[in-house]
């Protein structure tokens, strides 16, 4: 990959960065979810986990903020679904060494919203929740658990947009993803579910993000609250890492594939199919 196609790259992702603080529906976007989360971090602030001692906003906030990071997969997929619908995808394909650009482009874009969005939502979280032991060990695991997560949830997130042909297919996977977030052990610790929901939990990038989180920002002691006691961050690392090398593997697969397969015609029909439902 030469300097030109990182430059395009960087280019494309900060103009798409700024535009999305700059759009009035957009920002909006930025500030609505994480409010949603400290208007939730509020109201349950004060309740506390079993005898544990342990406060559950204190557990809840470092598991939503590995969730919120988690949706860059969500975003990744939905933009490039969008793209491809509306011709922002064939016109990239069009250009030389236009389609690693707008990959580069859009991985800048939608991790610099998605930092954006998490520190929306730490600065006020922290205000309101108490317990956390934040120390200038915690930025280091918080760096790593972040970058890692996001390389191992962001090229499944181009996988799944180059899979759906439509924004309004592209919905389908909201309710799985919902679910496994459900049994993730973000708003409550996952040792409360049963042995069986933990494990399909664990499979997932969205468990060990969360869980990497906590080791960043509770005091140790909070660890007796997990499986194996433990913060376990070899099996973070490597878990992510696998879907890290899974992602990285597939998605220039199954995005030159479906780069090759479109054209213009393909547009106009996504397109006219589109006005059909609107009309």
């Amino acid at each position: 990959m030469n300097a030109t196609v990182l430059r395009a790259g960087w280019s494309r992702g900060l103009i798409e960065l700024r535009q999305s603080f700059t759009n009035g529906a957009e920002l909006f976007s930025h500030f609505l979810w994480p409010g949603l989360m400290v208007a939730t971090m509020f109201f349950i602030r004060d309740m506390s986990f079993g005898t544990s001692g342990l406060l559950l906003g204190t557990l809840a906030l470092p598991g939503i903020l590995g969730m919120n990071a988690a949706t860059g997969m969500i975003s990744m997929s939905q933009q490039l679904t969008a793209d491809r619908e509306d011709g922002t995808l064939l016109r990239a394909k069009a250009t030389p060494h236009g389609m690693p650009a707008y990959l580069i482009g859009k991985v800048l874009s939608v991790s610099g919203g998605l930092l954006a969005d998490l520190a929306i939502f730490l600065v006020p979280g922290v205000l309101i929740v108490e317990g956390l032991t934040i120390d200038p060990g915690s930025w280091p695991t918080l760096a790593w658990v972040l970058a890692l997560g996001l390389v191992a949830t962001l090229p499944i997130g181009a996988v799944m947009g180059s899979v759906f042909a439509s924004a309004r297919a592209q919905g389908l996977i909201q309710l799985p993803f919902l679910a496994v977030i459900g049994v993730s052990g973000i708003f409550y610790p996952i040792t409360a579910l049963p042995e069986w929901l933990q494990w399909i939990a664990q499979i997932f990038p969205i468990y060990w993000m969360g869980l990497g989180m906590r080791s960043a920002l509770l005091p140790d002691s909070a660890a007796a609250i997990e499986i194996g006691e433990s913060w376990r961050h070899l099996e973070t690392a490597g878990v992510l890492g696998a879907w890290a090398v899974l992602g990285l593997l597939l998605a220039p697969v199954v995005l030159r594939r479906m780069a090759r397969g479109e054209s213009g015609s393909g547009v106009a029909a996504r397109r006219e199919q589109a006005l059909q439902r609107i009309g």
